[in-house]
């Protein structure tokens, strides 16, 4: 997929959001959100891709 596509993707994806919600997006506004975008999904990528063991417990959850 070319840069050109991705960028395209997520326009298609940010309208069809904005749309489903009822937000207005401003086209000045969209090339921040394309770039929002991206970076979380780097971000999330990068947790998906860490390895953990099948045996590893949960993490405990601690309340105030």
């Amino acid at each position: 997929m070319t840069q050109h596509d991705a960028r395209h993707r997520w326009d298609e994806m940010t309208d069809a959001v904005s749309a489903a919600l009822g937000l207005k997006i401003d086209e000045a506004w969209k090339s921040s959100v394309r770039a929002n975008l991206e970076v979380t999904m780097r971000m999330a990528q990068l947790v998906d891709e860490f390895p953990l063991p099948d045996e590893i417990e949960p993490a405990e959850i601690y309340e105030a």
